[in-house]
């Protein structure tokens, strides 16, 4: 893929940010650009959060094509907020870049402003596994901007988007995007991305952007199963319909309609109104272990790994249930954290259909890589620990509510046994995990070089 722009010297200008923004410093530095730069950048309330807080939208340059790219749609995620704020400030400073890429860029740095307030116990560290987690907030699935789009399939439907979610899904109608830039991030692991398509040069380009600020490939267990690998670390982007096809098959004792929720993602809806556009993900984790991207053998088959890892997993969620139960219904019906946990309790199913997926296919009778066995039990307890997080949060907020005295001790109750798990499972994390803390500079760099190329494929081949 033949570049015109030097990506290198553009790099160079990434700020080395020590620190991630919240929701005021984000829209401090973009109303700061729109101030110095009245006649590139124009900023615009597109809406407003489900807690009434306004979402601001940039909107810097004028080229034939839009570009639609959008951070925190999941609150959890940050890099991509801090990547927007440094592609605005970029784009604004280099004419030249801006009109060689050819597009009119729409940026929302922060699409779900309300759940990254709920973040910011760890967004100015410190950054170990330990402070992340015990104040990480990421809403129920179908609360979440990304997984709130409107869907209608087989016997399926849904059509309750969020306020954010509605805030795209009309600039989505006005714009009619070419190019979709989700800003998503893992937690733990390597880098990898979702790409609507591209050719080996491109996909070995997006890996070396990773390479080149010491980031390895995620080279262990894919986060969807059922998605199509296009080269190492890199996947065709999926959707609602490809999950529930894939729950469908794997779950003969339940209907799909039963197990799913929430909606479809931006990629799905915005092709109502473009069939051509293209979606980029590009997934780089806070912390990392070089074992993410070891393709040397472990002695451990693949499928005793994962169904080692999934056993853990739901361990997690059977403790957390039996708390829940002993609970009672006593949380509020707003408590954004308990919707979150227990949709988690009643992912069981899901969890069981990929366990189904594993036990009836021959696929998985080979030796494990260390990478995926790094994945099937370190990666997947930090994720399975999240579950209790959220409760023990739930629990939290609850507290600060208006209660008898009867329901505080009960909640307590709850919250101490919670605690306890959740105590014990990071405990063992930091004790029985290496782990590198990645710079957020270079977190950056990866997401902003990644947009830059695939922005470049894209126009190359409309030409």
């Amino acid at each position: 893929m033949k570049s015109n722009i030097n990506i290198e010297k553009i790099l160079e200008k990434v700020p080395d940010y020590q620190q991630f923004y919240d929701t005021d410093e984000l829209n401090e530095q973009s109303f700061r650009l729109a101030r110095e730069y009245p006649e590139l950048v124009e900023i615009k309330e597109i809406g407003h959060s489900k807690m009434g807080k306004p979402i601001y939208c940039l909107k810097i340059g004028n080229g034939d094509k839009t570009a639609l790219a959008y951070g925190t749609p999941h609150p959890n995620e940050p890099i991509g907020s801090m990547m927007l704020d440094a592609l605005c400030n970029i784009l604004v400073g280099d004419p030249e870049l801006l009109q060689e890429l050819g597009f009119t860029w729409y940026i929302i740095k922060s699409s779900d402003i309300d759940g990254l307030d709920r973040n910011k116990g760890w967004l100015k560290g410190p950054y170990t596994i330990t402070n992340y987690q015990r104040n990480f907030f990421r809403p129920a699935f179908y609360q979440q901007v990304e997984w709130s789009f409107p869907v209608q399939y087989k016997k399926y439907q849904f059509d309750q988007p969020v306020p954010e979610t509605r805030c795209i899904m009309e600039l989505m109608e006005r714009i009619r995007p070419d190019f979709i830039y989700s800003l998503h991030n893992s937690g733990f692991g390597g880098a990898y991305w979702y790409i609507t398509d591209g050719d080996p040069e491109l996909f070995s380009s997006l890996q070396e952007a990773a390479k080149k600020q010491r980031i390895p490939l995620n080279l262990g267990e894919p986060e969807t199963p059922y998605g199509e690998r296009f080269a190492d670390a890199v996947f065709q982007m999926t959707g609602f319909r490809d999950r529930y096809d894939y729950l469908e098959q794997n779950l003969p004792d339940h209907n799909a309609e039963d197990v799913v929720n929430g909606g479809s993602c931006s990629f799905e809806y915005a092709r109502r109104y473009n069939p051509d556009v293209r979606m980029l993900v590009s997934e780089v984790p806070y912390f990392s272990n070089p074992l993410v991207s070891d393709t040397s053998l472990s002695d451990v088959k693949r499928k005793d790994a994962q169904i080692e890892g999934y056993q853990i997993y739901l361990e997690d969620l059977d403790v957390l249930k039996l708390i829940d139960k002993e609970l009672g219904d006593l949380f509020s019906a707003d408590n954004q954290f308990f919707m979150a946990a227990k949709e988690r309790m009643e992912m069981s199913e899901a969890v069981r259909a990929n366990l189904h997926a594993i036990e009836n296919s021959d696929q998985y009778d080979v030796t494990a890589t260390k990478s995926q066995l790094f994945d099937n039990v370190n990666t997947m307890k930090f994720y399975s620990n999240l579950s209790l997080v959220l409760f023990r949060r739930a629990c939290e907020e609850e507290l600060e509510q208006n209660l008898s005295r009867e329901q505080a001790d009960k909640i307590r109750k709850a919250k101490e046994k919670a605690e306890i798990r959740e105590t014990e499972n990071l405990a063992w994390m930091e004790q029985s995990i290496d782990y590198d803390v990645i710079p957020i500079r270079n977190l950056v760099k990866v997401q902003l070089e990644s947009g830059l190329l695939y922005a470049q494929y894209i126009k190359q081949i409309q030409h």
